[in-house]
């Protein structure tokens, strides 16, 4: 076959493509859904949950209130129940404070006092109740021939360490705790118990409400039990300090029963 110019060539090509034929067929048809990009892919293999090789899997949840029930029950006297909340480790509380406060006054008094949580001047000294609150606490106590010093009341909280900014104890971090307390009321043995705040008779009432509650004997751990207004609650609201007064005559007049 002749070799075309350029001309000659580009000439027969317009006169094809007049012609119709401006594709590029073959001899035979195409099926082109069934060409090989148009076929369903298959499914991805489904991932095994079998854990990598050298990576462990995930521990199972440590039940903290159980540990406590079972740590705190082991102690048989109060230095021991002391050292075994030091040794604790589940309560973040522990982080942030400066101190663990365990309790003040005579372990063997027929008063036993429970607090809410340590606060700053708490934290600090690692005593319970000796800021305001303390030395309200304190003077009603005396009015009423009462007095940590002398030994007539012993007084702990529900928990030992500072929450932080002084903000109330989550009930988890009460729930934690509890077991801990109970043991402390049950190797301390006093005569009477007395809750103050909320957080205390959340605690051991199973109850909040101090403004419903206080003033009424009702029994928690075996011991009877009477709720009271926080000193830090009067403080607030001095007005209540009439109810407080009937509350510390009802706590006398038990004990002289």
């Amino acid at each position: 076959m002749e070799s075309q110019d350029f001309h000659s060539a580009a000439a027969l090509l317009a006169w094809q493509i007049e012609l119709g034929a401006d594709e590029a067929i073959s001899d035979a048809p195409v099926d082109r859904y069934a060409l090989p990009d148009r076929l369903a892919k298959p499914e991805p293999a489904a991932k095994q949950n079998t854990p990598s090789k050298g990576v462990p899997a995930p521990a199972a949840a440590v039940d903290v209130s159980a540990v406590a029930q079972m740590v705190a029950q082991q102690a048989v006297d109060l230095p021991g129940l002391k050292a075994a909340m030091q040794g604790f480790e589940h309560c973040d509380l522990k982080l942030g404070a400066r101190n663990m406060v365990f309790s003040d006054g005579d372990p063997s008094a027929r008063v036993m006092i429970i607090g809410e949580a340590p606060g700053r001047d708490e934290d600090r000294e690692g005593r319970p109740f000796v800021g305001r609150a303390g030395q309200l606490l304190d003077r009603m106590l005396d009015a009423v021939d009462l007095s940590r010093i002398a030994g007539t009341v012993y007084i702990t909280n529900v928990l030992p360490w500072r929450p932080p900014q002084n903000r109330d104890p989550k009930p988890d971090e009460i729930a934690m705790m509890k077991p801990f307390l109970e043991q402390h009321i049950a190797l301390a043995d006093p005569d009477v118990l007395v809750v103050m705040g909320n957080i205390s008779c959340q605690a051991l009432l199973g109850k909040k409400g101090i403004t419903r509650l206080r003033g009424d004997w009702v029994e928690a751990c075996g011991k009877p039990t009477l709720p009271m207004f926080h000193p830090a609650y009067l403080l607030r609201n001095p007005i209540a300090k009439r109810e407080a007064w009937a509350d510390l005559l009802s706590l006398k007049a038990r004990l002289h029963s």
